[in-house]
């Protein structure tokens, strides 16, 4: 870094206004996320709408590195502080804004702390310039990886085994974005699609699988126009993988998805040759489920409804619920999920979770199966939810899961479940947690 000199150049804060719009936009992101509990995607609409394209790309790429390394950027700045700054203190996040440009984004130092310093115009900006200033001339770098906050290490700790460092696969997947998952509608034509993309070198799981890395436009891929595929994780295309299950030999097979949107699952279950029925309660959200189903040219009636309240006497084949949950499974695109969830968001959600699945099952044909899948790393979300609904309804049964169906052997364990961890598939881009359990209706 450059001598104490030229840092004190920098004193002075941007005064032309270049730059400006695009920090205040990743704080006001930051304080959504911090003092709300926002989703990092719902604080993006208010603080970015009204940012051109590339500022907007640009003030979440800010917020998305600093609550990646929010502890390690913590460290540094309590290192620097006669009195710990609280967690919430607008000085702290506009450090951590502020050291993630220069120390993860590379922004030129002056350029980080000239826009930091309008952000606390009418607060302590000493306090703000005498820290950048004195890490700064430290020449401080930060870990190898991201360190996970304290509260989530300690809930996931009991995933590690002799094995798999689960808690450290965790931390390395924080390090980059993850890639992009193509599911394609006609899985026979998963030969095709990889030789129109060989230029974005794909590499494929499975038949109907396509892997890309990161930095391509998703609309000027090869097949988008035809709908020939859509955009979803790897981990998230399990669950709808179990309905093959019930699929061997039977015809017009009905299925509901519940939770639909924004119907990544609808498409799957649409494109398998099932009658699908989505539902969701978010009118928002439909019209980009629509939107997708247009896309890929299939169909599903559409309902938009609240499970809770629907009035339905009709029972399905299949029934998958894709429930409300913490996300925390999809921490390594939404990073947020890391600082905002806590012991009682899980249990709230537990307690919805444990209703919406009592619910669901009503709609289930004797002989059918019901889906239960959650995005969350969380046990109480996933594989105790699965093993409370068996104690209690004795008239479902765990369905034993075809290897063949899934094609992430590791995802598979022994309980006859799918729990995706952070560790698998890691030398190739990694997964999203995700968990996934099927019941079949006996009687």
């Amino acid at each position: 870094m450059a001598k104490k000199t030229d840092f004190e150049n920098m004193r002075k804060p941007n005064n032309n206004g270049a730059g400006l719009p695009t920090r205040r936009a990743a704080l006001s992101m930051m304080e959504a996320v911090q003092l709300r509990d926002q989703s990092l995607d719902q604080a993006a609409i208010d603080a970015c709408r009204r940012l051109p394209a590339n500022d907007k790309a640009h003030a979440i790429a800010i917020i998305h590195e600093a609550l990646r390394w929010q502890v390690d950027l913590d460290a540094l700045i309590d290192s620097k502080t006669q009195q710990v700054l609280d967690q919430n203190a607008k000085a702290r996040m506009v450090l951590r804004i502020a050291l993630a440009q220069m120390l993860v984004l590379k922004t030129p130092s002056h350029a980080a702390i000239s826009t930091a310093l309008p952000l606390v115009e009418k607060g302590p900006r000493k306090l703000v310039h005498g820290v950048m200033g004195a890490l700064y001339r430290d020449q401080v770098r930060l870990p190898e990886v991201p360190s996970l906050p304290k509260h989530v290490s300690a809930r996931w700790e009991h995933w590690n085994n002799e094995e798999n460092d689960i808690l450290r696969a965790a931390s390395q997947a924080l390090l980059s974005p993850p890639p992009l998952d193509l599911m394609l509608k006609n899985p026979d034509s998963s030969d095709y699609w990889l030789s129109q993309m060989a230029d974005h070198k794909p590499i494929s799981f499975t038949n109907g699988h396509i892997r890309l890395q990161r930095g391509y436009a998703v609309e000027q891929l090869p097949g988008y126009d035809e709908g020939a595929w859509w955009v979803q994780d790897i981990a998230a295309s399990l669950p709808a993988r179990l309905a093959k299950h019930i699929s061997n030999g039977k015809t017009a097979i009905t299925a509901l998805d519940l939770c639909a949107a924004p119907g990544g699952k609808t498409m799957q279950l649409a494109a398998m040759g099932f009658d699908v029925t989505a539902l969701d309660i978010s009118k928002r959200r439909i019209e980009r489920l629509k939107q997708n189903l247009n896309r890929a040219q299939l169909h599903a009636d559409i309902i938009t409804a609240d499970i809770g309240a629907w009035d339905n006497e009709t029972t399905f084949d299949i029934v998958l619920l894709d429930a409300p949950c913490t996300a925390s499974g999809t921490f390594r695109r939404h990073p947020d999920v890391l600082q905002r969830i806590d012991r009682d968001d899980i249990m709230r959600l537990a307690k919805k979770q444990h209703t919406l699945l009592a619910r669901a099952a009503q709609w289930v044909k004797v002989g059918g199966i019901i889906i239960y899948a959650v995005c969350s790393m969380e046990r109480e979300e996933g594989e105790d939810q699965i093993t409370q609904f068996l104690e209690e309804n004795n008239d479902f049964a765990l369905v034993p899961i075809d290897p063949k169906t899934v094609p992430i052997k590791e995802a598979l364990n022994e309980q006859g479940w799918i729990r995706t961890l952070p560790h698998m598939l890691a030398d190739k881009g990694g997964m999203d947690g995700f968990f996934a359990g099927a019941m079949i209706r006996s009687k």
